[in-house]
């Protein structure tokens, strides 16, 4: 099986990221003891701002299948049921003791699978519901779980080479497990666990592109230097070159040699405490000389990728379901009614265009 998303983000101060995904899979997760497996079309979610895909019922072309198969001699009359769960994690696991655990449930959706709950709604099978479980038999049952809109998306912070366990950020799981009631305690070998990921789209009609200017005075020159820099449009895509558009004009006796852009990537926590992270995720200098007294107006094009930035710690990605499987984490949305400290993570991007002067400055 091959997990590949296509991921697509954006500019300045937000960047939105896209994700597409046109190819049908099945993804299967057991538990240790092999009694009980989970089967989803697929593993990543889109939030279209209004709707988010249903997990396990057809709903648009991007729809997921889910089914969960349990062996009936270890069901032994209990009840089956399936759980989502959205939890911001801001600790080791090891650091879990004395009942204080460094995790927070954020959102918890639970659907009785066996007995089906006769207040459950009938919902239609999808074309792959129906062949899994034509092939699995009668121990195979579907499922539906469905996102609440306004949850966070998938963010992780990428962990340092001494952290081990779970990554500290925002994630989703789907968990099915057998018991005799929910409040029971279920060992982890007893469960099956499947990671899943929420993605965004960027909105269906992006404002104006960022724009700002800003001048600067020397000592002997009667003029100021005046820079300004803008972008066409709002919204960029990973591995897409963002075209940075720099004006300068240069009244001093100043000669300009270089210009250098950089984007930073900007990481609030805002659940429980107010710790904000910057990272450089892209840093070039190119080599343009503006003499004193003229102008120059050009357009540069950059391009943020993880690969160059991979190694620093506490980077903001857009979840992680295995290694290389990921990007740069998007810029996150507050739509009317978002409460922050619920998302957990915000994330932003900054583009910054500095010049560099003879002489100093």
């Amino acid at each position: 099986m091959i997990d590949s998303s296509s991921f697509l983000p954006s500019s300045q101060e937000r960047l939105y990221i896209n994700s597409m995904a046109n190819i049908s899979r099945v993804f299967k997760k057991t538990c240790s003891n092999g009694k009980l497996s989970i089967y989803l079309g697929k593993r990543d979610f889109v939030d279209h701002g209004d709707t988010v895909e249903p997990i396990g019922v057809p709903s648009l072309p991007l729809s997921t299948d889910g089914v969960v198969l349990v062996d009936p001699d270890y069901l032994k009359g209990r009840k089956m049921f399936v759980m989502l769960t959205c939890a911001f994690r801001y600790g080791r696991d090891d650091l879990d003791v004395i009942g204080l655990t460094f995790r927070k449930d954020l959102y918890v959706q639970v659907q009785q699978v066996i007995p089906a709950e006769p207040t459950s709604p009938q919902r239609s099978l999808t074309v792959l519901q129906e062949r899994l479980l034509h092939k699995l038999g009668d121990n195979a049952y579907p499922f539906t779980l469905q996102m609440a809109v306004n949850l966070p998306c998938s963010v992780t912070l990428h962990p340092g080479p001494e952290d081990t366990g779970k990554a500290c950020g925002v994630d989703f799981e789907v968990k099915g497990f057998c018991a005799d009631n929910l409040e029971d305690s279920v060992p982890k070998r007893d469960s099956v666990r499947l990671v899943i990921r929420k993605v965004q789209f960027a909105p269906p009609e992006p404002g104006p592109g960022p724009w700002a200017q800003t001048t600067r005075r020397f000592l002997l020159s009667a003029q100021p230097l005046q820079l300004q820099a803008w972008m066409e449009t709002e919204v960029h895509y990973h591995g897409k070159p963002i075209s940075v558009n720099v004006s300068i004009n240069n009244c001093t006796n100043k000669v300009i040699k270089k210009i250098k852009i950089s984007v930073d990537q900007i990481t609030d926590v805002v659940l429980y405490s107010l710790d904000k992270y910057t990272k450089t995720v892209f840093m070039q200098e190119f080599t343009e000389t503006i003499a004193a007294n003229s102008s120059i107006s050009k357009s540069f094009a950059v391009t943020p990728l993880l690969d160059a930035s991979s190694q620093k710690r506490g980077l903001a990605l857009d979840g992680k379901l295995k290694h290389g499987d990921t990007n740069l984490a998007s810029s996150t949305i507050l739509r009317p009614g978002m409460t922050k400290e619920l998302l957990g993570i915000l994330v932003s991007y900054k583009v910054r265009v500095n010049l560099m002067a003879s002489s100093g400055g």
